[in-house]
């Protein structure tokens, strides 16, 4: 009896003691964690947007007539020159309204010359002859009224000298008016003068009407649509073609309203053309819109291009990585050991003697996948990642490197902007 209790006595301390031991084994046990090293180096915070090329001054080309389009001697992508021809509609009715009115200036020519050598003259000679009779009727006019006081003359042959003499002075004064407008100011010179500009300037205008038919570009640039074809009814108001000219290039690019306090002007970007990605350029953020686009809840901004690549066309899909701040020599962890990262006050779990131990932290730059370490950590400094809710402050760990993917080894870190 006394033997049997001895048993269950023994047994009953040899379970306790086992089940103490797997109690202390569980609590001294390390937990096993993803760790990352605090790195010490250049942290250059980048947002990333992407837009298209666009040149500022893009100039779309239309008829100003209504004409049957007979040649197009260009297109799409082709290198244009200044005052080259990109459009000719067939001009027959207009080259004939043009000799027309160089038929007009011939025969107004001819009418001032006519009037300056044959009326003119003719003209004059009516004026002395007028003159001269008049001058004889006045004189017979004197001495009928002479006769008529002494009473050699009658009443009624006095009355015809008088009527004589008036008719020769209207006619004196009907060619002297007919000899003036004949000099130079006079009304009949007036008068085939303005025919004659009349003339010239239909002519002009015939000749202007004749240059719409042949549509040339103003300056040198880049064709990059062409909407007509031969035998089209071109018409004004309708774009047929739109040239890009040479000189400044731009990119036109969305970025996520939230990233508006991280940019401003001045600012390096650099930026690849989808269709070369490997290829880059230098671009500087020349233009912000003040306004923010609500459907998308993104703003617009443009970068110039000081020195475009050959292979940059226009409306080209870009993708543009703005510079937005720089800390040399800074201490980078991955934002994944954070807690409480959007608080007054982040922490993390930072692995000392083994130990897990709660560290407060603060943070400067900050971004999707790393951040900038003010106090609290130092360059070496390993801390944990992807931290399960069961790790306890000053639980035991150990350490396990997380996947290559995880590894916070990139210098630049970036912040995506709107697509």
């Amino acid at each position: 009896m006394f033997f049997n209790f001895n048993r269950k006595a023994i047994l009953f301390f040899a379970l306790l003691l086992g089940v103490c031991g797997l109690i202390a084994f569980q609590w001294f046990r390390p937990v096993d964690v993803m760790v990352a090293e605090v790195q010490q180096r250049d942290f250059i915070q980048s947002v990333v947007a992407s837009g298209r090329v666009q040149n500022p001054n893009r100039m779309e080309v239309g008829t100003q007539i209504v004409g049957v389009v007979s040649r197009v001697p260009v297109v799409e992508g082709q290198m244009v020159a200044e005052g080259q021809t990109l459009i000719e509609l067939n001009s027959s009715e207009l080259q004939a309204g043009l000799l027309q009115a160089q038929a007009a200036v011939a025969q107004a020519r001819l009418k001032l010359r006519q009037t300056l050598e044959v009326q003119a003259p003719v003209s004059e000679q009516a004026f002395l002859q007028a003159a001269a009779n008049h001058e004889v009727a006045l004189l017979a006019l004197k001495r009928s009224q002479r006769l008529f006081e002494k009473g050699f003359v009658g009443q009624a042959q006095l009355d015809d000298i008088t009527r004589t003499e008036k008719v020769a002075q209207a006619q004196l004064l009907s060619a002297q008016r007919q000899f003036l407008s004949t000099r130079a100011g006079g009304s009949e010179i007036a008068l085939a003068q303005s025919a004659l500009e009349q003339a010239l300037a239909n002519a002009e205008l015939a000749q202007v009407r004749l240059s719409y038919a042949r549509l040339q570009t103003p300056v040198a640039g880049v064709l990059i649509s062409r909407n007509v074809e031969p035998g089209d009814l071109a018409q004004p108001g309708k774009v047929l073609m739109t040239v890009s000219p040479a000189g400044d290039t731009q990119l036109v690019v969305q970025i996520d309203e939230k990233n508006l306090g991280l940019v401003s002007l001045g600012q390096k970007a650099k930026a690849s053309a989808d269709a070369f990605p490997a290829q880059r350029f230098d671009a500087e953020m020349s233009f912000i819109n003040p306004g923010v686009d609500a459907q998308r809840g993104s703003v617009e901004v443009k970068l110039r291009v000081p020195e475009p690549p050959a292979y940059l066309k226009q409306d080209m899909t870009v993708s543009v990585e703005i510079e937005v701040a720089r800390r040399p020599a800074a201490l980078v962890l991955p934002t994944d050991a954070l807690h409480d990262f959007n608080t007054a006050l982040p922490w993390v779990f930072k692995v000392v003697n083994g130990k897990a131990e709660k560290t407060p932290v603060t943070l400067g730059l900050k971004s999707a996948s790393n951040c900038e370490v003010l106090t609290g950590l130092a360059s070496g400094d390993k801390v944990v990642i992807h931290a399960e809710k069961s790790l306890k402050n000053l639980l035991r760990v150990r350490s396990i490197p997380p996947p290559i993917a995880a590894q916070p080894m990139s210098a630049r870190v970036v912040e995506a902007g709107a697509a």
